[in-house]
């Protein structure tokens, strides 16, 4: 390998740790809308797909390693995947031991990466001898999925009747442009259409400001005051398997394996039924918290490790609701990276492993030190000086400007039409995968009218 691309990749898993340490951090940071743009744009730029899996790495287990303190100390998720936790930390809070809280989640995280990279490579290399016959029924398979995700949905009946609507609406705005001769009629315009999906709710919210009415029903809050316990110092490196009990780290790696056999199901939800399942039993509140916060924070770890490796290594195809969320970028970066040709045909399975586990490494030793070391300094200085609007109105920015790359002017009031839909249907019930799978599906369900 060359020397150059590895400093790079090394640098990269650097800026990724760091920066995902500290948006984790950030209360309500939904990883699709923070970790998609940023991927697709290294990938826009030509950066090396080395450079890129390395960088999403790296950011994705800083994400999952902080996401989990503002919850701690504060019971604010700094993501989606760290909300089904809030119960058990405040538990663990209302006995005083928020630090405790903080450290057992990290260390969970640390199992589950650890747990999971390994038996992704393993269950990967078992899929691959599939791929072909998985990838001729591509179409198919996104539609199924969508089916599939729309029964699991808050609102069933209407996610399963938008797959045809919202499947019209994403050809018909493709064929407008077409039409006008804004894109060629071989260009197939994705990028921007993913990203207005995953604004959704942060669009509609903003046209409801224009609503004086809807205005005035908002309720009118306060300065809200976090009082953050100094901690105690912890000495030299920390070791993840010294602060969980052996229980602890046996449910935790146990919890890795089971979400890791489950990539293809939604990682929310496999996080809480198996984080239940397995700590249901424990009588003692402390006790089961603590099992319950370190099995949960492995399990979200694992969901999204495996979620993008699997897919990524034996089909090309973003066939987990990780591959078409979060991990899209690694997928499908049209004209760079295209279902028919991204990392998957670039990179070799061991290329992909040694761009894996420098990033994860990485992120580990970066990312779990200074939360265990500093967890309350870092969340002090993210709650009082980066405020949850700034980084919204940066990954929007980040979206407006993707949209006029893909498809000039015209494609920005596409991408905010479909953003709008996106985010009522959110708002109704209708799961964030049900409308990624559509756009997947969409040109194989109106090839059958």
């Amino acid at each position: 390998m060359d020397g150059i691309i590895l400093l790079q990749m090394i640098l990269a898993g650097i800026g990724g740790a760091v920066l995902y340490t500290l948006i984790g951090i950030a209360p309500g940071t939904d990883e699709t809308a923070v970790l998609a743009p940023v991927t697709i744009a290294l990938a826009l730029a030509g950066v090396s797909p080395f450079v890129i899996v390395t960088f999403f790495m790296s950011a994705i287990v800083a994400k999952k390693l902080t996401d989990s303190i503002p919850v701690a100390v504060a019971g604010i998720p700094g993501g989606v995947m760290a909300a089904p936790m809030v119960e058990h930390a405040m538990v663990l809070k209302a006995h005083g031991l928020p630090d405790v809280s903080i450290r057992k989640m990290a260390s969970g995280s640390v199992i589950g990466t650890l747990v999971s990279i390994p038996v992704s490579f393993v269950i990967a290399n078992i899929i691959l001898k599939y791929a072909d016959v998985i990838s001729e029924y591509a179409g198919l398979i996104f539609f199924l999925g969508a089916v599939f995700l729309a029964l699991m949905s808050q609102n069933k009946l209407l996610s399963l009747l938008i797959i045809l609507p919202f499947a019209i609406l994403i050809q018909g705005l493709r064929h407008l442009y077409w039409g006008l001769e804004i894109v060629p009629e071989d260009t197939t315009i994705f990028v921007s259409f993913f990203l207005g999906i995953t604004i959704g709710p942060i669009v509609i919210t903003l046209f409801d400001l224009l609503n004086k009415d809807a205005r005035k029903r908002l309720p009118k809050l306060g300065k809200k005051e976090i009082l953050i316990r100094k901690q105690e110092r912890v000495k030299g490196f920390p070791n993840p398997f010294r602060i969980l009990t052996r229980k602890e780290s046996s449910s935790a790696a146990i919890g890795s394996v089971i979400g890791s056999l489950t990539f293809f199901l939604t990682p929310v939800g496999m996080t809480v039924f198996i984080g239940e399942l397995l700590t249901r039993h424990i009588k003692d509140p402390i006790k089961r918290a603590s099992r319950a916060i370190s099995t949960m924070d492995a399990l979200t770890n694992a969901t999204y490790i495996s979620g993008t490796l699997i897919p990524l290594i034996a089909i090309g195809l973003p066939l987990s609701p990780m591959a078409i969320g979060p991990a899209a970028g690694l997928f499908n970066a049209p004209p760079v990276f295209t279902p028919e040709h991204n990392i998957h045909h670039i990179l070799s399975m061991n290329e992909i492993m040694f761009a894996t586990i420098i990033g994860a490494v990485i992120a580990l030793f970066i990312t779990f030190f200074v939360t265990i070391k500093y967890s309350n300094e870092i969340c002090a200085f993210v709650f009082k000086y980066i405020p949850h609007e700034a980084l919204i109105g940066l990954f929007a920015g980040l979206v407006v400007m993707l949209a006029y790359m893909d498809g000039s002017w015209l494609n920005i009031f596409g991408t905010f039409l479909i953003a709008l839909v996106a985010g009522f249907l959110f708002r109704n019930g209708v799961n964030y995968g049900v409308m990624f799978m559509v756009l997947y599906a969409a040109p194989w369900i109106l090839s059958k009218f």
